[in-house]
């Protein structure tokens, strides 16, 4: 059976994750705005720099707890990632939709306000309420994307 846009977009999301050098969670995000993908990105350290694979997890040898202290980290979230390279490249990603595998966390949802970003579509949840509450306020809609109701 012929994929729902959604469907597909998540895939290429879980397809993009495959590139995360995160030893905790690996996450992704697609932006996309009328049927096109504008960006992409995954959670991984500064461009030029060695990854957690590579160096260890800050984050676990602090014991920091998943939700929390997000500073904490040699890493970029995925849907920073997204944003920063569509502005790299010049590309406006203001009216589009950002599928990611993860719920965004509150910084990440305060830059999906800020660079004009409509609506959030994610596979899983994360521990942060104030992300939630933020995007609601801001109108940004925000979907829990459900497989078994895609088809």
């Amino acid at each position: 059976m012929r994929p729902s846009w959604d469907e597909y977009f998540m895939q290429i999301a879980r397809d993009v994750g495959t590139r995360s050098t995160c030893l905790r969670r690996h996450v992704s995000a697609v932006i996309v705005r009328e049927k096109r993908i504008l960006s992409t990105g995954y959670n991984g350290a500064p461009r030029g720099m060695p990854h957690c694979e590579d160096v260890g997890c800050l984050r676990e040898q602090l014991g920091i707890p998943s939700g929390q202290r997000q500073e904490i980290c040699r890493g970029l979230h995925a849907e920073q990632n997204a944003i920063i390279q569509a502005a790299l490249h010049g590309v406006s990603v203001d009216g589009a939709t950002i599928y990611c595998t993860h719920q965004p966390c509150i910084t990440c949802a305060k830059m999906i306000i800020n660079s004009g970003i409509v609506r959030v579509v994610c596979a899983n949840t994360y521990p942060d309420d104030f992300s939630r509450d933020m995007l609601e306020e801001a109108s940004v809609q925000l979907e829990i994307w459900d497989s078994s109701t895609s088809q």
